[in-house]
Formats: C-alpha cells, structure tokens, sequence
C-alpha cells in the first residue's frame, strides 16, 4: 500500500506487493523494500537501500546507501521463522549499516529514537539500542545486547553478545567490552575497564551538581569500597527511593547476566 505517495518511489526500485508505505516517504533508486515491511512518514531511503523480513520503521528516519535492515540473522539455530525488526522515529542510519532480525529467543531486534548510527554500524539480532544513542563508525553489537538511552560508543569498538550496557555511558573508541557496564561511567580498552563516571555528559544533560555528586558515590560504592556486589545492591535498592537519579542502577543490575566490567 503506497498511500497515493508512488511519486516519490524511483523508478529502478522494488517495493513488493504487501509493504505499507506512509505518506511522504521518499525512495531512491535502486532500494528493495520486502512485502512485510512497514515505512512510516516522512523516511528517507537515499539509495541502494535493502529492507526485508517482517520490518517496521516509524516516522522521519534518515537510511544512507547501501544500509541493510531486516535481513536472516547469522544465528546457525535460525530456521526462517518470522522474526522481526522495530526502528522507532527520527533516527540517523548512515552508510554500510546492518540491523538483522531477532531470533525466536526474543523475536525482534529494536532499535529507538533519535539515534546516530555511523558508517558500517551492525546491529545483531535481537539487540535492544534505546534512545538517542550514537554509534561511532564500525561498531559492532554482538546478539542480544541491551544499551541504554544517551550512551555513546567509539568507533570500531565491539561488543560481546548478551551484554548489557546502562544509559548515559560512555564507551571509549578501538574497545572489546565482554561485560555488563553500570549506568553514567566511562570504559575503554580491550577488554573495557571502568575509568570514572561520564562528567561531561551528564553536564551537556543538565544533570545537577548533586545528582553527579550521588552517581560518583555509586562509581565509588562499586570500585573502590571492597563491598561485596550484593551489600551494593542492597544499598543502592534503599537509596534509590530517596534519589530517583539512582533507579537505573536498580535497572541496570535487573537486566545484568554477565556480571559488571572491573
């Protein structure tokens, strides 16, 4: 269904019968749209753009060429079942980027809103990417990896499968992260290590002097008191309803499997 918006579909394209097209959409030449995929407002597909597989992508995204979205994941379990992919609004998609479908483990692959993902991003299936994220060129997410709102990631870094990363990190660029990192810190190397809370975002984000005050106590509880993880988690549950600033730490150890960077 093409909403009466065909005019803005290039003439060397393919959008099979059965794909839903919003209005306004705008489709380069030479793209693949799949029979299942759902493009919402206002999407700009530059041009050699691939997207297949039970996909959905939400209002004015931007998606540079040769960027693929919705393709078979490189699970060896995978047996064609209809997994899927869920792009929300407004993110950046550029050059050589690939998001593949989810498994039957969690059966979609979400990426947010607002988010940068630079040249040659791969994004494995059934990875959770949250709110304005950016990716630095040739990150490379292994599958189910979970990464929190406001998190930045240096180029050519990679990350394990499984792990967690919390929001407002900051991850140094040329990193092997292999375990979960808490919320608010700064990590680098190969494999990443903690180096300190993310200061200077949290100040680009208004955070308040005490809030990063509260959050340095946390990075302090965490590596340098000797505690052990489970008195931690026990201070910071009671502390969390006093400073709400503290919750995504509480979030964070939730979610986490595979143990925190040292």
């Amino acid at each position: 269904m093409l909403n009466n918006y065909s005019n803005n579909i290039h003439v060397s394209s393919i959008v099979e019968k059965g794909a839903t097209i919003g209005p306004k959409v705008y489709i380069g030449p030479f793209c693949f749209i799949g029979s299942n995929v759902e493009i919402g407002e206002g999407t700009i597909l530059k041009s050699h753009v691939v997207i297949n597989g039970h996909t959905k992508i939400g209002k004015y995204n931007k998606i540079y060429q040769f960027s693929t979205i919705g393709e078979v994941n490189q699970d060896l379990k995978y047996t064609g079942e209809p997994m899927s992919v869920d792009i929300g609004d407004y993110n950046c998609i550029r050059e050589g980027v690939t998001i593949h479908r989810g498994t039957i483990q969690r059966g979609t692959t979400t990426v947010g809103n607002n988010n940068l993902l630079m040249v040659n991003t791969h994004i494995a299936h059934d990875c959770v990417i949250s709110d304005n994220c950016i990716f630095a060129n040739n990150t490379m997410l292994g599958g189910h990896v979970t990464i929190g709102n406001f998190t930045i990631i240096g180029g050519m870094t990679a990350v394990h499968q499984k792990c967690t990363i919390g929001e407002h990190v900051m991850i140094g660029g040329c990193s092997g992260v292999v375990k979960d990192v808490p919320p608010y810190i700064i990590a680098y190397g190969n494999h990443a290590v903690p180096s300190g809370i993310n200061i200077e975002g949290l100040k680009r984000r208004h955070f308040s002097k005490k809030s990063i005050l509260t959050i340095k106590y946390i990075y302090n509880l965490l590596y340098r008191s000797g505690k052990s993880l489970n008195e931690i988690k026990s201070q910071i549950k009671i502390m969390s309803k006093e400073h709400i600033i503290i919750k995504p730490f509480c979030d964070f150890f939730n979610q986490s499997t595979r143990g925190l960077i040292r």
